[in-house]
């Protein structure tokens, strides 16, 4: 694994602009998806995103801290909605300042705090689209220069598309998780 390091300049023509990963995701989704569609979580779907996340997920949280990242972040909070209305995938995310991974200051940064989708929904581009339609949220109405996430070592699928999105691995967080996994910590500039 390398590691990209702060001192090395990023070529921006490796990493696709978020405005070609929501076209390719869109097209992703007509093609493999058809009838589902991504579109911004409304409060009704809480209890359904909590229930993927303790479904999908090891990490899982208290039903207010959904809640608040929903109140917060909102037009960067989204679900996958199946044919027939049944929210299938989530992401949900939260605006930061904080040192650039990729600048020497402060600036506003997206992080992906949690994203899943239901098992038997998967391998749709599901994720990818999740993905897409929250870098450009936190691109054009949080006015974020980057985004960042946590990933499990192991969680070679995730790391595979975070890379595909442009993603860069930054950093080894040992023991990150509450079962002692260690976590890539990940980042990429926007747009």
């Amino acid at each position: 694994m390398i590691f990209w390091r702060k001192n090395k300049e990023v070529n921006e023509k490796d990493i696709p602009s978020i405005y070609e990963i929501f076209e390719n995701a869109e097209k992703k989704l007509q093609e493999k998806a058809q009838g589902y569609r991504i579109r911004n979580a409304e409060e009704k779907d809480l209890d359904d995103v909590r229930q993927i996340n303790m479904i999908t997920l090891p990490e899982n949280y208290p039903s207010y801290f959904f809640r608040e990242l929903w109140i917060k972040y909102g037009k960067s909070f989204y679900v996958a909605e199946a044919p027939g209305g049944k929210i299938v995938g989530y992401i949900m995310c939260r605006v930061e300042t904080k040192p650039g991974y990729f600048k020497h200051f402060l600036v506003k940064s997206g992080h992906i705090v949690s994203i899943a989708v239901l098992e038997k929904h998967r391998r749709k581009g599901l994720g990818h689209a999740l993905m897409a339609y929250a870098l450009k949220s936190l691109y054009e109405e949080y006015r974020c220069s980057e985004s960042y996430l946590e990933v499990r070592v192991t969680n070679k699928p995730a790391i595979n598309l975070y890379e595909k999105l442009g993603f860069k691995t930054i950093k080894i967080l040992h023991h990150y998780y509450l079962d002692g996994e260690d976590a890539f910590l990940m980042a990429r500039p926007l747009p």
